[in-house]
């Protein structure tokens, strides 16, 4: 790029700027690695084994999270090419559709779905360290997040853990780095650990493979099958959005492509494998299904065995949460006023939204992690991952013009800064979605809409996507 003279400067900094082809240094394995060390998280355990909780044998469980991993495959690397082309992350990549301004809609909405991700990592970490309390007090309670708030101790916990992530904030993203290396060796450790201690305690693999299907009937399996399929795209709805943030660094565009068709659908069916099996186990040994890691671990007869697993969880749940759920939001947040917001105050904003957001809510029940969370952001996301795609490979055929994102009077300056038909587009991508999420969180009734349009709920993603690109490009394609 020349004539940066003329760049706005509320564009662009040292970590908005194109990166130089001479520096894309990432290749096939770097892409499969990093899939790897996401893919291997205490949420992923949980998104698997909520399935068997509610109510699905090991191969119907572990079938549908492959099904949505390799969905959501499609959109990560149709979106990471222009990283790889352009050397650009997701924030002005997304300028290109919603303009120099509007971006900050998606990315806001993205930053959103970030908090609540770190809130319930954050409670994941803060109810391991009460049942480290909880193990050697036998006196001390089961955490109970059936009310508003749960009780007292758990709640300090989950504060006190808390702080130690806004402390790390504080400290920088550097002091991570060395926790990042232990999750990498513990998580695939503990993983099989776990899958041979669940072997071995149900007396067989065998037993556990044998576990029927709670559905009696095939269409009662479809009802659950489908709004799940729509959970487990949205997943990694986030990063299907801004996986130009790493494919930026690619030295070619089929390193990017085949490192993640490597690592993000056969290590997440793995580590769903594990979480399948062990809480499969659970039903055996335990006599009822625990699909809560957390639980599940202080359960354990050894004190020590509890005290050691939940540490385990609390150093690779910190790890995680810093790497994936702080620094893009708050880069998100900074972005909004890069005078007054820098990464500090931006990962300040992250943690008081995470708190704000109810996790440990969103995590009391299989039904609510998947119903109400997981399908109710990607009905946000999918109608942006449509609008990017429509405008990248069929408004602009993959030609960007890139010193104009940089600029406000660029040809994605649109009107002041927004582009009507990208925002027009996402309204009406997510109406369809909004009558299911108000019945699913019981603010009207089942009988408010026909069933027809409550139902579109459980494919919210696909629905929103497709509205939102389909009307995108009708509006677009006269006014390139």
């Amino acid at each position: 790029m020349n004539n940066t003279q003329q760049f706005n400067s509320s564009l662009t900094n040292d970590d908005l700027a194109p990166i130089a082809q001479s520096q894309r240094k990432w290749g096939t394995w770097n892409y499969a690695a990093l899939w790897i060390s996401m893919s291997l998280c205490i949420p992923t355990y949980m998104l698997a084994s909520s399935l068997i909780g509610g109510g699905m044998n090991w191969w119907q469980a572990v079938l549908t999270i492959f099904l949505g991993n390799s969905i959501v495959l499609i959109p990560m690397i149709l979106n990471g090419h222009a990283g790889a082309k352009y050397g650009i992350p997701f924030p002005v990549f997304v300028r290109a559709s919603f303009g120099t301004k509007g971006a900050n809609i998606p990315a806001m909405l993205r930053a959103i779905v970030a908090c609540g991700w770190f809130g319930i990592q954050t409670w994941i970490g803060g109810a391991s360290l009460y049942n480290i309390l909880r193990t050697w007090n036998a006196n001390l309670p089961e955490i109970d997040n059936s009310t508003l708030f749960p009780q007292a101790l758990p709640m300090a916990c989950f504060f006190v853990f808390w702080l130690l992530n806004m402390f790390i904030v504080h400290k920088g993203v550097e002091s991570i780095k060395k926790l990042l290396v232990f999750k990498a060796f513990f998580l695939p450790l503990a993983a099989l650990a776990l899958l041979v201690w669940a072997i071995v305690a149900a007396k067989g693999l065998g037993p556990i493979l044998e576990q029927p299907s709670k559905f009696e009937n095939s269409s009662a399996f479809f009802a659950y099958f489908f709004p799940a399929l729509t959970g487990m795209v949205g997943f990694w709805a986030t990063l299907s959005l801004n996986i130009p943030d790493f494919t930026r660094y690619a030295i070619s565009q089929k390193a990017q492509i085949k490192g993640q068709i490597i690592g993000l659908p056969p290590a997440m069916t793995f580590f769903a494998f594990v979480g399948v099996i062990v809480t499969s186990a659970t039903a055996l040994i335990y006599g009822n299904t625990e699909w809560d890691i957390v639980q599940l671990a202080s359960r354990f007869d050894s004190k020590l065995m509890v005290t050691f697993a939940m540490i385990g969880i609390i150093i690779s749940t910190l790890a995680t949460n810093i790497a994936a759920n702080i620094v893009s939001p708050a880069n998100d947040f900074s972005n909004l006023a890069p005078q007054k917001i820098n990464f500090r105050t931006g990962g300040y904003i992250t943690g008081i939204i995470g708190v704000l957001i109810f996790p440990w809510k969103l995590i009391a029940d299989p039904n609510g992690y998947i119903f109400t969370w997981l399908i109710a952001y990607s009905s946000l996301l999918g109608p942006v991952g449509g609008i990017m795609i429509a405008d990248y490979y069929f408004i602009r055929k993959k030609n960007l013009i890139a010193e104009d994102l940089y600029r406000h009077d660029g040809v994605y300056g649109y009107k002041n800064g927004y582009n009507v038909n990208a925002i027009v587009a996402l309204f009406l991508g997510i109406i369809p979605n909004i009558p299911g999420f108000l019945i699913q969180i019981k603010v009207i009734g089942e009988k408010a809409f026909p069933a027809w349009i409550n139902h579109l709920y459980n494919y919210a993603w696909f629905v929103g996507f497709g509205v939102s690109s389909f009307i995108y490009y009708l509006l677009m394609k006269n006014k390139k």
